[in-house]
C-alpha cells in the first residue's frame, strides 16, 4: 500500500498554484458541480450525477489508493486574488488526475495515466501542470519497482487531450483501433519514458 501524499505544481505568471490531493468527501459538492459540464461529461466516463452518486465514486477512489495500483488526485487551484493568507479563499476543484495499473503482473513496466479539467479551470494550463507532476511523482515513487513508461490514451478526435500530451513530453507511439461501443473511434497511444535509452512499453 502507498501512503496518500500531497503534490504541488508552482504557480506561473498567469496562473495560481495547484495542489494535487486523494479525493476525500468534502470533494462531493463540487465534484458534481464539475460533471454538470456537457464536454466533461463526453471524455469522462459514466457521468456523476448526484451527491450520492459523487460520495461513492469518491470512496471508490479511497479504495483504489488502499489497492495500492491505483491513485486518484483531486487537483486544487489556489486562490490567487487573496492578499492576506488569513483572508485567503479556499482552494477551489480544478480537474482530476490518475495513475493507474501500476505493478500489475510480473515484469511490467508500463502504467497509464489519465486527466480532466473542469470547465471553469480550462485555459490556464492546469491540466499540462498537474499531469507534469504526477508524471515525476510516478517515476519517483515507482522506478524502483521496474516502472519505465508511462501510456497516455485518448480518442482521436479529443484534439485537447492531445495538445495536453504533447505539452507533458508524451510522444505519439500509436494508433489502437475503435471498439465500439465504448470506444467508436480509433485512438492514439502516447508514451513518456523514465529513461533515454529504449524502453518497450508493455501491455
Amino acid at each position: 500500500m502507498t501512503a496518500p501524499v500531497t503534490l504541488h505544481a508552482a504557480a506561473t505568471p498567469t496562473a495560481p498554484a495547484l495542489t494535487l490531493r486523494p479525493w476525500c468527501a468534502q470533494d462531493v459538492a463540487a465534484l458534481v458541480e464539475a460533471y454538470r459540464d456537457p464536454e466533461l461529461r463526453r471524455w469522462a466516463g459514466p457521468p456523476v450525477e448526484s451527491e450520492d452518486e459523487a460520495l461513492r465514486w469518491v470512496r471508490d477512489r479511497e479504495r483504489d489508493w488502499a489497492s495500492g495500483t491505483r491513485f486518484g488526485f483531486a487537483v486544487l487551484e489556489e486562490a490567487s486574488e487573496a492578499l492576506d493568507a488569513l483572508d485567503a479563499a479556499p482552494p477551489r476543484l480544478a480537474g482530476h488526475v490518475v495513475l493507474k495499473g501500476v505493478g500489475q503482473g510480473p515484469g511490467k513496466a508500463s502504467a497509464e495515466v489519465g486527466y480532466w479539467t473542469a470547465a471553469r479551470a480550462r485555459g490556464r494550463g492546469v491540466a499540462p501542470r498537474a499531469l507534469e507532476t504526477l508524471t515525476a511523482w510516478a517515476f519517483r515513487s515507482f522506478r524502483a519497482e521496474g516502472l519505465e513508461c508511462l501510456e497516455l490514451l485518448h480518442q482521436v478526435d479529443n484534439a485537447a487531450s492531445c495538445r495536453v500530451a504533447e505539452k507533458s513530453g508524451y510522444t505519439l507511439g500509436g494508433i489502437l483501433p475503435s471498439a465500439p461501443p465504448a470506444y467508436p473511434l480509433d485512438g492514439h497511444l502516447h508514451l513518456r519514458r523514465a529513461a533515454v535509452r529504449p524502453v518497450r512499453c508493455q501491455g
